[in-house]
């Protein structure tokens, strides 16, 4: 996993070979998969949700809501560093777009539109994550 000075870097070839292509589609080119249809969009397991590009630690499944909008939706991440955002202007809308600060990975966007303490809907593509269960 990256700390705050790496940056996890591979060519195209090395992206291909390590993500399945839908992980490819979603954290290479900015796709998103189409809602209710990802493995983590109605997960309820305590644990880490990870950057499958790098491993990442991004979200707490504490922070985790039920949106109802068919992605995984948390109100914030692990930390602010673990994150970058950029405005997407695509698709004819303004966006917030997220990508994980270690690999540069399209993680989905963030909206105003969450529950407290941060009112912050994080919208995240269930192909751009990895989770890793907490020991009981």
């Amino acid at each position: 996993m990256p700390d705050d000075t790496a940056k996890v870097c591979k060519t195209d070839d090395q992206w291909r070979a390590q993500l399945d292509p839908t992980q490819y589609a979603v954290c290479r080119c900015s796709a998103t998969e189409p809602p209710f249809t990802g493995q983590y969009w109605d997960h309820h397991a305590d644990g880490i949700y990870r950057c499958v590009g790098c491993g990442s630690a991004l979200f707490d499944s504490g922070t985790k809501f039920d949106s109802g909008s068919g992605w995984p939706s948390y109100f914030e991440p692990m930390s602010n560093s673990v994150l970058r955002t950029i405005e997407d202007s695509s698709l004819g809308m303004r966006r917030i777009e997220v990508r994980c600060a270690g690999c540069d990975s399209h993680l989905g966007h963030v909206f105003p539109d969450g529950p407290q303490p941060t009112g912050l809907r994080y919208c995240i593509n269930s192909a751009s994550l990895d989770f890793t269960a907490r020991a009981a």
